[in-house]
């Protein structure tokens, strides 16, 4: 039987970006029923619903380094470059960041290349 913790949760996270919302079981850097997991940011967790395995789970998000917003881990939101920063603050401070980081976004940017047979192609 779960214990009441683990059926309650802390509350929702919510990415001001995107407005994912996820409810959340843990924030911090080591994730409770993990031998040796430290993660590299303070992050907010959710045990994994897929899985009845106590150790696992997913990492929703964190607030960005620069702005403190809280942002998903998603492409679209954020990104991790030794800290989590939220891409409105990657663009602003782009120059700071490494090309290969740049090259990365701009990838990001350009819309997928759909081969001609998939459908909604046109010409």
């Amino acid at each position: 039987m779960a214990s009441e913790s683990e059926r309650r949760p802390l509350g929702v996270f919510e990415c001001q970006l995107c407005a994912l919302t996820a409810p959340y079981s843990y924030v911090g850097q080591k994730p409770p029923d993990t031998q040796s997991v430290v993660l590299l940011e303070e992050s907010y967790i959710m045990k994994d619903p897929f899985t009845s395995d106590k150790g696992r789970f997913l990492v929703l998000g964190s607030r960005c380094s620069l702005c403190s917003r809280l942002v998903c881990v998603g492409p679209e939101c954020s990104l991790f470059y030794s800290k989590r920063f939220c891409l409105p603050c990657v663009q602003k401070n782009i120059s700071a960041f490494p090309q290969e980081i740049r090259q990365d976004l701009e990838k990001r940017k350009a819309p997928p290349k759909r081969p001609s047979s998939q459908p909604g192609y046109r010409t």
